[in-house]
């Protein structure tokens, strides 16, 4: 009997894997090998990293980190999670897993503008997409930036990089843009451009990226696409658990989500959407999975 199956291999779930491993509980964490920090270029807002640190290699000093600690990683995707009296079993692509406790950790998926998969990871990779403004903001300072969305989400994606340069333009990804006056005139006060969609394709050339629209080809150093996300919480939805309307998982100060002994942290629960944020939810669930535990049976050496 596992301690803690904790799903998905991201900042929140390595986290919470090493702190269970070093409170000497059996800990197995399930990696599908999707983190979405595993596609950051490099995060340079992350303490500790003066000179920034690719998201792939933060995760696997992480990795490692809880492997020595003796917290077992497997590569597999889970798919249900199912109560078994006070104890649940996780049904995986390997077979299933009895646990006395579960932490969910599974993240989010961002919308992605229509255009290749290869030229959108080299996009990627050079910077000339960027997916978190809060992150990496402060790198687009005073270049040309285009902010591909629609409606009070565009434009607030909008006004956020108005902090870090002046040269934006909001575009509508599949239409004429819906914006209602007071978007307008908020974006009119910030000297923000409006492009009517649809984006009609994308081309890296030389060191920006260009944008087809009605308007013609434009052309920017970075494209923030400001399309919303997918919380991935569908297993602990099925298996009960409350949800927002948007899907975030609905979790009180300890990380505890309505069924006893199912956790959440990191981006499946409503927040920053940032590596700290996730890390420091990670800790209080895994503090307080121990604490649950310990009150079943005493935690001795």
């Amino acid at each position: 009997m596992n301690d803690c199956i904790i799903i998905g291999a991201g900042p929140a779930g390595l986290t919470a894997a090493i702190y269970l491993a070093r409170f000497h509980l059996s800990i197995r964490l399930l990696d599908n090998g999707s983190s979405r920090a595993a596609t950051i270029p490099r995060t340079r807002n992350h303490a500790g990293f003066p000179d920034g640190i690719p998201g792939r290699d933060l995760l696997g000093l992480m990795q490692a980190q809880a492997e020595q600690y003796g917290a077992v990683v497997e590569m597999v995707e889970a798919t249900a999670i199912a109560r078994d009296g006070e104890n649940f079993v996780v049904s995986t692509t390997n077979g299933r897993l009895p646990a006395c406790t579960v932490l969910l950790a599974t993240g989010v998926v961002n919308n992605r503008p229509a255009m290749p998969d290869d030229l959108h990871d080299e996009a990627l990779a050079r910077g000339l997409i960027r997916y978190c403004p809060i992150c990496d903001g402060y790198e687009v300072t005073d270049k040309r930036v285009g902010v591909i969305g629609d409606g009070a989400h565009g434009m607030r994606e909008a006004l956020f990089l108005r902090g870090y340069t002046r040269d934006l333009t909001l575009i509508a990804p599949s239409a004429a843009l819906t914006l209602d006056p007071s978007c307008c005139a908020a974006l009119d006060d910030g000297g923000i451009l409006r492009v009517d969609g649809p984006c009609r394709g994308f081309a890296i050339e030389g060191d920006r990226i260009v944008v087809d629209t009605p308007a013609g080809a434009l052309h920017f150093d970075s494209i923030y696409p400001a399309m919303g996300s997918v919380i991935r919480s569908k297993l602990a939805v099925a298996a009960g658990a409350r949800a927002t309307d948007e899907g975030c998982l609905e979790v009180d100060e300890h990380q505890r989500t309505s069924i006893p002994g199912l956790f959440a942290a990191g981006d499946v629960v409503r927040g920053l959407d940032q590596i700290s944020h996730a890390m420091g939810e990670a800790g209080v669930a895994a503090t307080a999975i121990r604490n649950l535990l310990a009150d079943r049976h005493p935690i001795r050496r």
